[in-house]
């Protein structure tokens, strides 16, 4: 019998819905530079505030997301995660119409000929970022289910051969999504306004939602899956090997390799009932009594910070450095530059240098998965060479924040692998969120730290200096510095925790 293959439409609607997911993310930061700064008197710390609160809650609202989704189950987790994003995503478009009638203005000419830096403009500007903060934060409350529920979606239909493959089509999608909106959002705002650039992009997930209502079910509930393509899913399940468990901590490692006892027998594979029960799992305190557990954690607190800092701030970076604004022709191509070698590149290494070294290599995944991250992890080192190459050309720093991000994104997908390789499937969402948390809180620190060190350098002028630089160029030079080594020092942490692949069992 020949297998059907709907686990790669699946895959497909991950994508887009991942797409959907960083578009919403990217409009306030093609936006507030050239649009809502100047109508609400922000300054870099202003912006960095309201990233670093989306960052923090994001964070918060983590550590139980991924629970939820393994509590309510995939389909309807997802539902939910994305018409709260969305329904955020629109919220955004009210906060210049509320501020105007909080202060007593008329309209948005008023606002911009309020004199900067008096009375007026600071309370203008308290408000909306704190009225920008709340909508973050709804936002953030439905993106931190995004990667849960698509981690937990590949671990329910994708061997782990082809897991990191899978992640990677899907977390393109945060490049693509990234790819597009500097060629859409800074045009649809100079066009009809910053408000509704929010409205119709943040509208895209309505749409998704009917899709994925009609079209997931579980592997063994689908009617899309015949029985084939169901023991190509379920064939890791054979000759797993000695599970760890969690209530004997790290001890056990030693003890599962001298007694096969606690090897838990493996379910059928051709019956429709096969797979883990939904309901089974572990409670969010039991897994950071796990050193698996940590080594993930310090894998994306290590690393997301970077992604974030290159997502938010690199239209600014190409706006304060070179003058090229986001609605500019150059501004916008620069920025398509970038997330087009992330996409190209990410797909390309994050998706088949694992399967090589797993399939063609024989390695086991776990092994693979760590070698391939290696080599990843020096990608972003290239980030050293940005702002010395960019006194020649603006076209340099894109290059290299190209290659800085698809090192990112192809360390993330084998990252995000990890936890189904070593996680039942029944934990990976609570897992995952986990790790977004800590990712969230690196996120924090990086935007809301590289708000302060832009407008203080910039503030300072030639008295502050860093390897050559003065001003707000250091600034940027410090913050390429940490993106440079962050990889290899994560990848260093989980190495030394979990050297070698053991399952757990919960």
């Amino acid at each position: 019998m020949n297998k059907s293959n709907w686990r790669w439409w699946l895959c497909g609607l991950l994508f887009v819905a991942t797409t959907v997911n960083y578009l919403d993310r990217q409009v306030l930061s093609l936006t507030w530079k050239d649009f809502i700064a100047p109508e609400f008197h922000w300054t870099n710390s202003d912006y960095g505030s309201i990233t670093a609160a989306f960052s923090l809650f994001y964070a918060f609202v983590s550590l139980f997301s991924g629970k939820f989704i393994d509590w309510v189950g995939t389909k309807k987790g997802y539902l939910i995660a994305i018409f709260v994003w969305s329904l955020g995503a629109c919220l955004h478009a009210g906060c210049g119409w509320l501020t105007m009638h909080i202060h007593g203005l008329e309209s948005v000419e008023a606002l911009r000929l309020v004199e900067a830096g008096s009375t007026l403009a600071l309370a203008i500007s308290t408000t909306s970022v704190w009225l920008f903060m709340v909508c973050r934060m709804v936002l953030a409350v439905g993106e931190s289910g995004n990667f849960p529920a698509a981690i937990k979606v590949t671990a329910e239909y994708f061997p782990k051969k082809d897991r990191a493959l899978a992640t990677s089509i899907f977390n393109s999608g945060a490049s693509v999504g990234a790819l597009v909106a500097p060629v859409t959002i800074p045009f649809l705002a100079s066009a009809y306004g910053w408000e509704w650039a929010f409205i119709i992009i943040g509208g895209l997930g309505f749409l998704w939602m009917g899709f994925w209502y009609y079209m997931y079910e579980k592997p063994e509930q689908s009617r899309h899956v015949n029985e084939a393509e169901l023991e190509y899913i379920n064939q890791d399940e054979i000759d797993s090997p000695p599970a760890l468990p969690v209530r004997e901590g790290a001890e056990c490692e030693e003890q599962a390799s001298a007694s096969q006892s606690s090897i838990v027998s493996a379910p059928s594979l051709t019956g429709r009932a096969g797979g883990e029960s939904e309901s089974s799992g572990i409670s969010i305190w039991k897994c950071f009594t796990i050193r698996h557990t940590w080594s993930y954690i310090c894998g994306k607190f290590f690393t997301d910070g970077v992604w974030w800092f290159l997502l938010f701030w690199a239209p600014a970076y190409f706006s304060d450095q070179y003058g090229y604004r986001s609605d500019s022709a150059m501004g916008a191509t620069l920025i398509f530059i970038v997330y087009l070698i992330v996409t190209l590149v990410s797909i390309a290494a994050g998706g088949y240098l694992p399967k090589y070294f797993i399939e063609r290599r024989g390695m086991e995944a776990y092994a693979g998965r760590l070698r391939a991250m290696l080599m990843f992890a020096f990608l972003p080192v290239f980030s050293l060479f940005a702002q010395p190459l960019g006194a020649y050309s603006a076209w340099w720093p894109a290059i290299i924040i190209g290659l800085a991000g698809a090192g990112h994104q192809s360390w993330s997908a084998n990252l995000y692998s990890t936890v189904g390789d070593m996680f039942p499937k029944s934990a990976v969402a609570t897992i995952t969120g986990i790790g977004t948390m800590t990712g969230g809180i690196a996120s924090f620190a990086i935007n809301k730290g590289a708000g302060w060190l832009f407008d203080y350098s910039d503030a300072q002028g030639s008295a502050f200096q860093f390897l050559g630089f003065e001003g707000k160029e250091a600034g940027y030079m410090i913050i390429f510095c940490y993106c440079a080594v962050a990889y290899l020092i994560a990848w260093a942490c989980m190495k030394t925790l979990v050297p070698r692949y053991k399952k757990v069992e919960l």
